[in-house]
């Protein structure tokens, strides 16, 4: 819906311009002007409240005013080369100043790339300057009017894709359960795809979460309410491939793509126990599929009621104990859908509690007046000089595009700007020599297909000018929608929208667009070599500061959980996690040119989908530490226990040494292995939960799989092993 909405917006204030300036007789030089600035006025644009947006459209105009007459003047002249790279550098830089740098460098920057494109003269410049105030203006209508994005709005609507999120993992879950022989591997995918979406979308709502509700004591308690549910739903899938499996699954199993599902073992498990559990996913499905605002009835009350009952090991079936934990996790998951919808939706009819309903509302409620909002931190003080990116990217784009200006001069005369427009694309939203990399094969490889279905769009649209308007509506939408999935099919979608507009210019043949291609191969190769050169960022290089982030950010939540945990103060858990999930998105982006289809290092694209995989693992562990600790001051069953705080010094220490070793600042000590975390407290593996209660059992568990997971990552990065012990 948000790529739709993106879509429609521009499409149109493509549209509306076209109508305005149509019945203004404009001709068509001011068409193309109109449409292109009217593209790039509305996909700019990316802060989330709308007066900044406004204030950035109005300050949008007259830069791009100023840069359409400066490109007009220069054209002909040397000046006019220098200029373009002085702009270039300019508009790179600003992204250091957010949103509003980032957009207004990018309208100074594609509309002299439209001048050079229409062959804009002095003398049609007041004829142009309307269709750049016609484009703006129709941006703002649809902006605002036509086709709003209202914070709230987009808020709910992103609520409501995670309850569809959450229903469609319980019904991949559900797949699981029922899988025989070959299909328990697709199953078991389904699983881990549904977590990855459910995870993605958790991460969307934190970005919108303080513009999109009234206080921050809200946007908070609808934060824990979306973690509650991520994790309970995250859990209940491992824990119910741990009872179909002949030992307890690794958690790294949801998280490594490709990893074989576990040989199944509850052969033995009795029918009516299988069948009941069955049921019961079932029952959870429908409770997530009704749990929007004003649907819910007895029916569904009566089987929310049944479910939470486990919470309180009531009618829990005679079997194993692996399966009794998906009992149990049934319950905690129906328990988290609860309180997701009092969080969203306000108070519900108690009328048909049980007493165990009862008493998970009376839990939410106590969690809930607990939740204060936290405190903002201070910023980080980033690199200064040529190491900030944004300098450094700056720099290296103006190299890049001197080069491509000087090459694409002998190529055309006319068509070099080409080669300057994808030098500057390929910089865009890239840290690395790897991802620009990729970035420029994957724009040759979208233009050289955008140029055949160019040619053949031109072809059938020949002289017909509205036909060829909208088509490109079409293609304009195409591109909108398919940005945010694939960099190949947008470049596909505008190579083919340029082939109709040159076919309105007039320009069209089939040697143009040849030499498009070659224009295109030419900034890219050009913006590779400025990458490699000059200042650069190596691949290796920015994973591993990543990494050292990760790990940095795995610490302070592990810490502070633990803390909480063993009686320390309160602390501002969910945030912390979130940053850590925040950090392992930018790792997780920051290693695709090493796991790209095409690279053929194939053992370090495997070493880094491990590594990727094994640290979604550690921040499962620590995500569900932080919610545990962050039910301290209210639940009955949980206490602090200051053992703990002892107990993780190892895996905070292996934590550290793991992070000196990416840094290169240690390389002889290595990591600790010893004995498991309940003997450390005075007990042992078997008898740890019945010991510790269910509860701290619980975090015990996964204090000793993240402590495994840590362990886990010295092998693939070269950590050696401290002492003698067994690897």
């Amino acid at each position: 819906m948000l790529r739709m909405t993106a879509g429609l917006r521009t499409v149109g204030s493509l549209a509306l311009t076209l109508a305005v300036l149509t019945l203004t007789g404009a001709g068509v030089t001011q068409l193309v002007a109109g449409a292109m600035t009217a593209m790039v006025a509305t996909f700019a644009i990316r802060e989330k409240q709308r007066g900044a947006q406004a204030v950035t459209l109005a300050l949008g105009l007259p830069v791009a005013l100023v840069s359409m007459s400066l490109a007009t003047v220069l054209s002909e002249r040397a000046a006019g080369d220098v200029f373009f790279v002085v702009l270039i550098y300019c508009a790179v830089y600003a992204r250091r100043f957010g949103d509003r740098g980032t957009a207004l460098g990018l309208i100074g920057f594609q509309v002299y790339f439209a001048s050079l494109f229409i062959g804009a003269s002095p003398g049609g410049l007041p004829g142009i300057w309307a269709a750049l105030a016609v484009a703006f203006g129709c941006s703002a209508v649809m902006r605002f009017a036509v086709v709003p994005v209202v914070p709230a709005g987009l808020l709910a609507r992103l609520r409501e894709a995670f309850r569809a999120r959450l229903a469609q993992l319980v019904t991949a879950q559900l797949a699981l359960l029922d899988a025989e022989g070959d299909q328990v591997d697709k199953a078991l995918a389904d699983v881990r795809a549904g977590t990855a979406r459910l995870h993605e979308t958790a991460l969307m709502i934190q970005t919108r979460l303080e513009r999109g509700t009234p206080d921050a004591s809200s946007a908070r308690l609808v934060q824990r309410r979306i973690a509650d549910a991520e994790i309970a739903a995250e859990r209940l899938g491992l824990l119910l491939l741990s009872a179909r499996s002949e030992e307890r699954a690794d958690t790294l199993t949801l998280h490594l793509p490709g990893a074989p599902a576990p040989e199944a073992g509850w052969t033995d498990a009795p029918e009516e126990v299988t069948a009941a559990l069955h049921r019961d996913l079932l029952s959870l499905r429908i409770q997530v599929l009704h749990a929007g605002p004003g649907v819910e009835g007895t029916s569904i009350a009566h089987v929310r009621n049944r479910l939470l009952a486990y919470r309180d090991e009531e009618n829990l079936p005679a079997c194993s104990p692996a399966l009794q934990d998906v009992f149990r996790a049934i319950g905690e998951a129906s328990r988290a859908v609860m309180g997701l919808r009092i969080a969203l939706d306000g108070p519900q009819d108690e009328s048909d509690d049980t007493p165990a309903a009862a008493r998970s509302r009376e839990e939410l409620e106590a969690e809930d007046a607990a939740i204060d909002a936290g405190e903002e931190d201070e910023p980080a003080e980033g690199d200064k000089g040529l190491r900030r990116p944004t300098t450094r990217a700056a720099v290296q784009v103006a190299v890049g595009s001197s080069l491509a200006i000087a090459g694409g001069a002998l190529l055309s005369s006319q068509g070099w700007h080409w080669a300057v427009l994808t030098c500057w694309l390929v910089f865009i939203n890239t840290e690395s020599t790897g991802e620009i990399l990729v970035k420029g094969y994957r724009r040759l490889l979208g233009t050289v297909l955008g140029v055949v279905a160019g040619i053949a769009l031109a072809g059938l649209v020949g002289g017909h000018t509205w036909t060829a308007f909208a088509l490109m509506l079409v293609l304009v939408f195409a591109m909108a929608y398919t940005a945010p999935l694939s960099y190949t099919l947008m470049s596909f979608f505008v190579t083919a929208m340029v082939g109709l507009l040159y076919t309105l210019l007039h320009t069209y043949s089939w040697e143009v667009l040849v030499l498009r291609v070659a224009e295109t191969a030419l900034g890219a190769a050009c913006g590779v070599f400025a990458a490699f050169l000059v200042l650069p960022v190596r691949t290796d290089r920015r994973t591993n500061e990543l990494l050292g982030t990760v790990l940095e950010r795995l610490t302070e939540v592990t810490e502070a959980a633990v803390d909480q945990l063993s009686g320390g103060p309160a602390a501002d858990l969910l945030d912390r996690a979130r940053e850590l999930d925040k950090a392992l998105g930018e790792l997780r982006a920051a290693t695709k040119p090493l796991t790209h289809p095409v690279t053929p290092l194939r053992g370090r694209r495997d070493t880094a989908r491990y590594v990727v995989a094994l640290l979604e693992t550690c921040a499962y562990h620590a995500r569900s530490l932080a919610a545990t600790a962050e039910l301290l001051p209210t639940h009955p069953s949980i206490a602090a226990d200051p053992r703990l705080r002892g107990a993780t010094a190892r895996t905070v220490r292996n934590i550290s040494t793991i992070a000196a070793r990416v840094a290169g600042e240690d390389t002889k000590s290595g990591i600790e292995t010893g004995p498991s975390f309940a003997s450390l407290l005075g007990g042992s593996d078997d008898d740890g939960a019945s010991r510790y209660g269910r509860i701290t059992g619980r975090v015990l568990r996964h204090l000793e799989r993240l402590d495994e997971a840590v362990v886990g990552l010295a092998r693939p990065l070269d950590v050696p092993l401290a002492g003698d012990g067994p690897r």
